[in-house]
């Protein structure tokens, strides 16, 4: 009898819990945020900006023709701000190692302005001034994500610099001789260094700072009678350097997955 009367109890008990959990409330599900896109350098972009340079040389005066040493070998240099404008394309390699912390990339540029200074050509003439007009590289860059919206890198590739027509006046007086070294452009190579960084209020907008260093062949000019056109008898052996630095913003079309 106990122990049908305590079996009633218990089982009473149970329904009546049942009951009411049946009655509370239930709480919506909570609903989790969606993560942030993934951030990715692969992509092409476009980019503009500016930045300083300076300009190297080292020349020496030859008989022309022939093209054999006459003098020793003079610097001379220039200074001077430029624009710049870019187009590219990276991929971000994922990787056993590293990761996905590799960037591989193509770019090609085009800088303009007047990086100006003083040819320093040893002669019974002086040029009154040289300038680096224009100049444009191509060539590729490899970098290393180091956090995910900076990426420092290393580029390199072939370059081409355009320098104007040097008009050379007498030593003396100060007056045009008639002489001058033609517009030339020289052929070389570069190596640069830097970092790029992606802003966050914007996606898409990046800002890039690079070092570069470019050395150019050696090129034999005559100078030039302007009157007839002919050689006076003098070149120069002229090879170039130029060093810059520039920043520009950049444009990133897929800047994530």
């Amino acid at each position: 009898m106990k122990k049908s009367l305590i079996t009633s109890v218990v089982f009473g008990a149970l329904l009546a819990g049942n009951a009411m959990a049946a009655d509370m409330p239930v709480k919506a599900p909570m609903l989790m945020k969606a993560p942030p896109p993934s951030f990715s350098w692969t992509g092409c972009y476009i980019g503009g900006g500016g930045g300083y340079g300076m300009w190297n040389q080292e020349t020496f005066e030859e008989t022309d023709p022939g093209l054999v040493a006459a003098a020793p070998t003079q610097t001379g240099g220039g200074r001077g701000w430029f624009g710049t404008a870019q187009v590219g394309c990276d991929y971000q390699l994922s990787t056993p190692i590293f990761g996905s912390t590799i960037v591989i990339g193509a770019q090609g540029d085009w800088d303009w302005g007047r990086l100006k200074g003083s040819p320093n050509i040893s002669d019974e003439n002086i040029g009154v001034d040289e300038t680096n007009n224009w100049t444009w590289g191509a060539g590729g860059r490899i970098g290393y994500v180091i956090a995910p919206q900076v990426l420092g890198y290393f580029s390199g590739g072939y370059t081409q610099a355009h320098f104007g027509q040097v008009n050379f006046v007498s030593d003396d007086t100060g007056l045009s001789t008639g002489v001058a070294l033609l517009a030339h452009t020289y052929h070389g190579w570069y190596l640069g260094s830097g970092y790029e960084y992606g802003f966050t209020f914007l996606p898409g907008l990046f800002w890039k700072t690079e070092y570069r260093y470019s050395e150019f062949s050696a090129a034999d000019l005559s100078h030039i009678v302007l009157a007839t056109n002919v050689t006076d008898g003098v070149a120069s052996n002229s090879k170039k350097f130029i060093q810059t630095i520039r920043s520009e913003l950049v444009w990133r079309f897929n800047w994530a997955h």
